[in-house]
């Protein structure tokens, strides 16, 4: 295979290929899926897991919030709003650019699995706008969405991710797909957790609760398509031995790297005038999320090993999903805190 070569779309249906996968791309697929019968049974358990953690922004009833709302002082409220905003311009990326990697990939089981991650991305971007509507009016929430474009570390962090995802809508390779992918891992593995830190950093005190149990949400979900994309990279080096080379493994540090500093700067600046969030521990919490994908993809970590410096994020988070929602793991016994690779769940 030639990594540099353009793949092409995928026909519907290849009735003379067999339904089980010989590659995840350029492999041959009939393009019908039988759950029982694929090449990686795992992603059958890493799919149920998707569909048991289904959620719609409407079933958390924002009236505590709205209460709420005009009890944060007026840098808690620019602070939310611009997360916010940041958050959904990054999902935004996501729906179209999961649907368009389908085209390609030849493992219906992997198609079906990006198309439940395009779709929960869809959700993810309609609950902040779900907050907003509940809590601005809609020319305040304009405002914001322009404030998220033009701000200049947004589009810096954004700039990162679209180079990799823009290379691969104009010139669909095996080589841009895996940087597609890594870039992935960034967005929805790195950039979210500032945001988060500060949402979980409100409902320590007690505020915007309803807001921080669909962020928990959001974070679950965020976790299981990091974990997946790190998952189809092995298997697209391992598949594709000719991917699978030094300057790729640089390549993945040193995207990696990139998006831990960018996100250390959007941190310092949105996070700075909020009382409680030390941001040294949040830097160091920001290499601790890189080392924990890196891992994921099979590779040594790229800082000092640590253990989790803000445990609260994860604490908080798990005691909101166990609290609220029943989901997959609920089913599990809760000293269940490490499993199997097969069910993808990675504790923060």
């Amino acid at each position: 295979m030639n990594p540099h070569a353009p793949l092409a779309k995928i026909k519907l249906l290849n009735p003379e290929f067999p339904n089980k996968s010989t590659g995840i791309i350029n492999g041959e697929s009939s393009g019908l899926l039988n759950w029982n019968d694929i090449a990686y049974p795992q992603m059958y358990d890493l799919y149920q897991t998707l569909l048991g953690n289904f959620w719609k922004a409407q079933e958390i009833n924002m009236q505590d919030d709205i209460k709420q709302w005009d009890m944060l002082n007026a840098t808690e409220k620019d602070v939310f709003l611009r997360i916010n905003t940041q958050l959904a311009s990054l999902d935004s990326l996501q729906t179209p650019t999961m649907t368009q990697v389908m085209d390609y990939v030849t493992d219906s089981s992997f198609k079906a699995i990006f198309a439940v991650i395009a779709q929960q991305e869809a959700v993810h971007n309609e609950s902040y706008s779900y907050i907003l509507s509940s809590l601005v009016p809609l020319s305040e929430q304009k405002t914001r969405f322009n404030q998220a474009k033009s701000d200049p570390i947004v589009q810096r962090r954004n700039h990162l991710i679209l180079q990799a995802y823009e290379c691969f809508r104009e010139n669909p390779t095996p080589q841009h797909l895996f940087q597609l992918a890594v870039n992935s891992i960034n967005l929805e593995g790195i950039y979210f957790y500032a945001g988060f830190a500060f949402f979980y950093h409100l409902a320590r005190q007690q505020k915007m609760l309803k807001t921080s149990t669909m962020i928990s949400y959001i974070q679950r979900d965020e976790m299981q398509h990091a974990y997946f994309i790190a998952q189809f990279i092995r298997i697209l080096l391992t598949e594709n031995p000719e991917l699978n080379h030094r300057e790729n493994i640089e390549y993945v540090y040193r995207a990696i790297g990139q998006a831990v500093e960018l996100e250390k700067e959007w941190a310092a600046f949105i996070l700075r005038d909020i009382k409680g969030i030390d941001l040294d521990e949040y830097d160091g919490y920001t290499e601790y999320l890189a080392n924990k994908r890196l891992r994921q993809l099979g590779l040594e970590n790229l800082y000092e090993d640590r253990s989790n410096p803000m445990p609260w994020i994860q604490v908080f988070s798990d005691e909101m999903m166990n609290g609220t929602k029943s989901d997959f793991f609920e089913q599990k016994s809760r000293t269940y805190a490490k499993v199997s690779q097969s069910n993808g769940f990675d504790e923060l």
